[in-house]
Order: C-alpha cells, then sequence, then structure tokens
C-alpha cells in the first residue's frame, strides 16, 4: 500500500511538470504581433493577386473568333487644316471652267504631278487648240480686232471678218503649241498652272500674273518662264509669215506678243479663283 501512494505521488508530479513545461513554451510562441500580422496578410494578398493576374485572360486577346477589340479604343480623328487631308478641298480644278471653257493646264492646290512626255503637251496644245469652246472665243477676239480696225487691209463686213478670224485662229494655235509643247521640250519646263489656292486677293492674283515668268521645271524647281515669253515671241515672229506687210512690222508683232501674254496672264487669275468662283455662286456644279 505504501508503494502504491509513492507511486501515485510521483505520477502526479510529473504530470505537473508537463504542464508547467507546456504552457511555458505556449507563452514563448505567442500571438504575433499587429505589425507582423499586416505584414503576413499583405504578403499573402500578393501572392493571391499574382495567382488571380495569371489566370484572368488579358482583355484584346485573340479568342476563336478573332481578335477581341479593346472596348474603348480611341477613334482616330483627321484635322481638316491639315494639307494632306484628303476631304480638303480648296483650289481644286475641274477639267472645264463653267462646263465650257478647257482647263487642262491647271492643276489643284497642293498637288504634284510627274513631269509630261513631249507627247502629253503636244496633246494638251491641240486640246487648247480645236476645243468646240475655242472657235467661240476666237470669234469674239476676231470681232473686236475688226470693230477696233486692227488691221484696215482685212477690210469689214463679213469676208473682213472671215480673215480677221482665221488671223486669230492661227495666232492662237501657233502660240498654244510653242508655249505649251515646243519651247517646254527644249527648255525641259512643266507648261501647266499649280493653284495656289489660299491667300487674299491680292496676293492670290499676284502669284498667278507671275507665273507668266515663273515656272516649275521637270524637276519641280522653279525657273524663268521661257516656255511662255520665249514660245509667246516666237509665235508672234512667225505670225509676220501670214500677216499683210506693214510700214513697221515691228510695232505688230510687239503687239501680238503683248496680246498673247495678256490673255494668259487673264486666264491665269481665271484658274487661280474659279474654284472659289464655283463654290460660292454655282455651289460646286462646275
Amino acid at each position: 500500500m505504501g508503494e502504491d501512494l509513492k507511486t501515485i505521488r510521483s505520477f502526479c508530479i510529473a504530470v505537473a511538470l508537463a504542464g508547467t513545461l507546456g504552457s511555458a513554451s505556449l507563452q514563448a510562441q505567442g500571438p504575433t504581433s499587429a505589425p507582423e500580422q499586416s505584414q503576413e496578410a499583405t504578403a499573402r494578398w500578393g501572392l493571391d493577386d499574382v495567382s488571380l493576374l495569371t489566370q484572368a485572360p488579358q482583355q484584346g486577346s485573340t479568342t476563336t473568333d478573332g481578335p477581341r477589340p479593346l472596348p474603348n479604343a480611341p477613334t482616330p480623328t483627321i484635322n481638316p487644316a491639315e494639307p494632306n487631308n484628303p476631304t480638303d478641298q480648296y483650289g481644286k480644278q475641274p477639267k472645264r471652267i463653267l462646263g465650257i471653257i478647257p482647263n487642262y493646264r491647271a492643276v489643284s492646290a497642293n498637288t504634284q504631278l510627274p513631269p509630261q512626255s513631249f507627247k502629253n503637251n503636244l496633246w494638251l496644245a491641240t486640246q487648247d487648240t480645236f476645243d468646240y469652246s475655242d472657235f467661240i472665243f476666237v470669234g469674239g477676239l476676231a470681232g473686236i480686232a475688226m470693230a477696233g480696225k486692227s488691221q484696215p487691209s482685212f477690210g469689214q463686213g463679213g469676208e473682213g471678218y472671215g480673215r480677221y478670224y482665221w488671223h486669230v485662229f492661227v495666232d492662237g494655235g501657233i502660240e498654244n503649241y510653242m508655249t505649251e509643247a515646243i519651247v517646254p521640250a527644249a527648255t525641259r519646263e512643266d507648261p501647266r498652272y499649280y493653284t495656289l489656292g489660299k491667300g487674299g486677293f491680292i496676293k492670290r492674283t499676284g502669284y498667278a500674273v507671275s507665273r507668266l515668268f515663273i515656272t516649275k521645271t521637270n524637276a519641280g524647281k522653279s525657273t524663268f518662264n521661257l516656255s511662255e515669253i520665249v514660245g509667246a515671241g516666237a509665235a508672234a515672229g512667225i505670225g509676220n509669215a501670214y500677216y499683210p506687210a506693214e510700214s513697221n512690222p515691228f510695232v505688230k508683232t510687239y503687239q501680238r506678243w503683248g496680246t498673247q501674254v495678256g490673255l494668259d496672264g487673264v486666264f491665269n487669275v481665271l484658274k487661280e479663283f474659279w474654284p472659289d468662283i464655283n463654290q460660292a455662286v454655282f455651289r460646286g456644279k462646275y
């Protein structure tokens, strides 16, 4: 019996010691402080976010039906003020003015064209010379010349008018071929009129008149307009072969020369402002 009591007492002491040691161990490994808990939570959430990002599909990814567009993709816009804007139609030249007068030599504003061949320039001069509207225009000039008795030897009436008519027609035809085809082929100049299209009235009128003396080469550089000045002068000189002899043929040659250059200047101004007139008066009909 005594031995049993000793055994029970030893067992109780061992249990008490084990409980004391267990509670000390729990206190040493107690709960983590608040900052440490926050760091652990942050690390845990960061890992969770990474896993979610790797699992979530990206916007704009390719699906079995093709590329998926971005939901809020911006729509590209075009600034109307930009010179390369295809919707910007200022200075756009038609093939005919009022649907009647040939306008094949005029180039729209902000347009650069490759150089023309001699064959193309020859066809350009042919269109300007033998267009149906040119016969009407020549008729008007012949009437003015007859009314002013610029060539008294031609006489008046129907016969006189016929003489005036064919002389004016030949004058214009030779001048067209000289200024638009023959001389440009020798000087490598571009006989076309390049529209300015923008600016004030004085600026654009000055530009149009200046094109009588300044033109483009086939390489696109500016140069003195030998095609116009020399070509018109040569045409006036050739006219001495079919005009009647006068007391001072040089004066008549000079007058024909000046008339041809002046008419070309008037048509340059008309070409320059025709796109504006067409829009303002005819609502772009022509």
